[in-house]
């Protein structure tokens, strides 16, 4: 997983440049600014309804000292150039991201006083604000402050606005930069055991299925011959078929498939906040899919409404080396925005499965009524291995203390049955815990269901 943010963006702004008309400067005078130019015209009339000209002088001076002001910051000719850079730019829900803000003079002339603001979601914390007494001509200045968020998104920050004050403090205006960057807030990862569930599962046919799932099958429909292949590998019988010279392709690397499903219907979860059921789902999808990764499976995310992950291969995501780094930020990617779904059911899921065998299946699971633990059933019977995690969300919305209800254990007992491991989720449940529990509920079982038997592990 990246731990590094993206090159920093640039922006400039122009104090001198003309954006609007004078009006808008002197819509920036400040309260002193106002009080001075007011206090000046009163002065200026009661001089004049009284003929006294040192009066006069003086409301005068307050009058056109504001207004000076202005004409002088509105005139003066510096640039500025500002960038920003987050560290990281992808942090876990909970964690701090530091934001680093970099502000050059490019002019010939020195800086008066600055004041920077960069806009940020308010789930992010507090408007962050600097000042900046005086950067000299060709200088630069670097502040930073801290961005922490409970729930995970993308949060958008910026633009970086630059504030302009006279010394006297009469005037202000405010520039904005163009320039903004994004900050993912991902699900929290938890580390999970190395644990193997191995033992006679519930599975379909004889078990060729699950050693494809595997291993790959060897693709032996040959290919046109390219400049470089070994004559070894020449398909003499193609060739005399398709008038041309044509070669054996390379024998599929054997690797490991697990699909990790992740149950996002509305009807499925209540309650809301980080501490929801649904938040553990979704935390515990991004920890089943990192460990998957991490020892070598090719992994894929999948959700019910049969949606995956954008640029995600036929057999998901390849797992090990800097390939299982790319991986992980793009599925983090996708469930840092991953949102309840309007789906009323499992079918989509479902027909994405069937295509073709899944190897490993890892589920979290909502609420299920009869019909869709019918449907989760059958997804039993295309993996190699199956092990569900199913959420009673009623339980978690309720006062502490309170058991299960039966219709939860009745549909634990129907997954069950059909070959699934399934795993009751209580409120607060620690995820490695039920990590290890899956395993000791697969090696204890002992016996298989009768629609068949392969065998297969998980790691």
């Amino acid at each position: 997983m990246a731990v590094g943010g993206p090159p920093p963006q640039t922006g400039q702004a122009d104090a001198d440049e003309d954006r609007g008309s004078l009006r808008t400067a002197f819509a920036g005078l400040t309260t002193r600014g106002r009080s001075f130019l007011a206090a000046g015209i009163a002065a200026a009339g009661c001089a004049y309804v009284l003929g006294q000209s040192d009066l006069l002088r003086v409301g005068l001076l307050l009058a056109v000292l504001p207004l000076i002001c202005t004409l002088v910051l509105y005139r003066t000719r510096y640039r500025v150039a500002a960038s920003r850079r987050l560290s990281p730019a992808r942090v876990p829900a909970g964690s701090e991201s530091r934001v680093h803000l970099r502000m050059d003079n490019v002019s010939r002339l020195p800086t008066g006083l600055l004041m920077l603001q960069d806009r940020v979601p308010y789930v992010l914390g507090p408007r962050p604000r600097f000042v900046l007494d005086r950067v000299e001509a060709g200088g630069r200045r670097e502040v930073s402050y801290r961005v922490r968020s409970d729930l995970r998104g993308r949060y958008p920050l910026g633009p970086l606005q630059l504030r302009l004050s006279d010394p006297f403090g009469m005037c202000e205006l405010t520039r904005s930069f163009s320039a903004y960057d994004t900050l993912t807030v991902i699900p929290r990862v938890t580390p999970l055991p190395p644990v193997r569930l191995s033992g006679e599962a519930a599975g379909y046919g004889d078990g060729r299925q699950r050693a494809l799932a595997l291993a790959g099958e060897d693709d032996v429909i040959p290919r046109g011959y390219r400049y470089g292949d070994d004559l070894r590998r020449v398909h003499w019988r193609s060739t005399a078929r398709y008038g041309e010279l044509m070669v054996r392709r390379e024998e599929q690397p054997q690797r490991a498939r697990c699909t990790v499903l992740l149950d996002t219907r509305r009807v499925a979860h209540e309650g809301a906040g980080p501490d929801s059921a649904f938040e553990w789902a979704v935390s515990g999808a991004a920890s089943a899919v990192v460990h998957m990764l991490e020892r070598g499976y090719g992994v894929r995310l999948l959700t019910d409404t049969g949606a995956s992950v954008p640029g995600e291969g036929p057999d998901g995501f390849a797992g090990g080396g800097q390939e299982s780094a790319d991986a992980a930020g793009l599925m983090m990617d996708t469930l840092a925005v991953v949102d309840h779904s309007d789906s009323s059911d499992l079918a989509r899921a479902y027909e994405v499965l069937r295509s073709g065998n899944e190897g490993l299946l890892v589920a979290f699971l909502g609420d299920l009524d009869e019909a869709q633990a019918a449907v989760a059933a059958r997804m039993r019977q295309r993996s190699g291995a199956a092990v569900a995690f199913v959420l009673d969300s009623r339980a978690w919305t309720r006062a502490p203390g309170g058991g299960p209800s039966e219709q939860f254990e009745e549909r634990l007992r129907q997954l069950r049955e059909a070959g699934w491991t399934a795993i009751g989720v209580p409120p607060g449940a620690d995820l490695p815990q039920l990590w290890r529990e899956a395993d000791h509920h697969r090696t204890s079982s002992g016996t298989a269901p009768t629609t068949g038997t392969t065998t297969g592990g998980w790691s």
